[in-house]
């Protein structure tokens, strides 16, 4: 409704010509009432501009996204890239270094830039570390450059002859032989 128009709806006074007098004027008291209720009910508020919400063909973040492009937001958003990384080169490892260096060296840890592989004899672990300058070049590929500041290569964990949560010092296992 706009306010500079008059109310369509508000009751037409009368002439005084019709009932014969001048002054008086003559309203239906419904009509009257009405009227009165619907000014009384009328929001005072300012009027919100209608097609503020509309993003339009420019596109906005309110706009469904790709689910995609909405992970990568958050991981950018969170600072988790360079995790993600790893966790990508460590479950496409087979397919990074090839299958056959796959099944014998692993990925252990990653921590503060460092990546550590485990071999499962000490001849892999040699060869790793022969092969090091073009595995840092096939890492930095797969998981962007700077991920991995450095590769380090340990050979298998040799066996612990500790049982139980006490230890007693001494030579060990060898001092049972003799």
């Amino acid at each position: 409704m706009v306010p500079d128009e008059p109310d369509a709806s508000a009751p037409e006074p009368t002439s005084g010509a019709d009932t014969g007098d001048p002054a008086v004027l003559e309203v239906d008291p419904a009509a009257a009432a009405a009227a009165t209720l619907r000014r009384a009910t009328r929001s005072t508020a300012p009027r919100r501009k209608t097609g503020t919400r509309s993003s339009g063909a420019a596109g906005s973040t309110r706009d469904p996204q790709p689910v995609g492009q909405a992970l990568d937001d958050l991981l950018t958003e969170r600072g988790w890239q360079s995790d993600s990384a790893i966790a990508r080169l460590v479950t496409r490892w087979p397919s990074v270094v090839g299958a056959e260096m796959a099944d014998h060296v692993a990925p252990v840890s990653f921590q503060d830039g460092v990546l550590l592989l485990q071999a499962e004899s000490t001849a892999w672990a040699t060869q790793v570390r022969l092969l090091l300058p073009d595995l840092r070049r096939v890492v930095d590929a797969e998981v962007g450059t700077g991920v991995v500041s450095s590769i380090s290569v340990v050979g298998p964990a040799s066996p612990s002859w500790v049982k139980g949560p006490r230890t007693v010092k001494g030579r060990g296992p060898r001092d049972t032989y003799g």
